[in-house]
């Protein structure tokens, strides 16, 4: 049985035809035509929700009282070193401390070095001489020259 020609090939009676622009609708644009094959997100800000959600955070610890005594020791020579100016002690001192989560419960272990500009015990900081600001309550451990 011997196919046709429709068959074989189709659209062949319609594949060479001149293309006839529309006089009703004004010409597409290439941008505007990719637009619409472009992918479709249903829900605006659903894989942002979703990566946050997913993204894990630590409990802050408690420190017991021994480990407290021994931090006011070690912040107790750091600030006998600012008042002595002495500036060898009191670079490359480590705080380890916990920085809370600002979008969820929980937070981070975060460990900053650097010099130690001063100790403000009323605000209850520490400030480092590039400006970051460390709260006393939150570390959990000091390493440098004197520990």
């Amino acid at each position: 049985m011997k196919r046709s020609n429709m068959e074989e090939r189709p659209y062949v009676d319609i594949i060479n035809l001149q293309y006839k622009k529309s006089n009703n609708r004004p010409h597409m644009s290439v941008l505007d035509r990719a637009a619409q094959f472009s992918p479709f997100a249903a829900l605006t800000g659903f894989d942002g929700a979703i990566k946050e959600t997913s993204r894990l955070t630590e409990e802050r610890i408690e420190l017991d009282e021994a480990a407290k005594v021994i931090l006011d020791e070690k912040l107790r020579i750091i600030q006998e070193q600012l008042k002595k100016k002495d500036l060898y002690e009191r670079d490359n001192i480590e705080f380890e401390f916990f920085l809370a989560d600002e979008k969820k419960s929980g937070g981070a272990y975060i460990s900053v070095k650097g010099r130690v500009k001063r100790i403000d015990e009323y605000e209850g900081i520490i400030i480092m001489d590039d400006g970051r600001r460390i709260p006393i309550k939150e570390i959990i451990n000091i390493y440098g020259p004197s520990s």
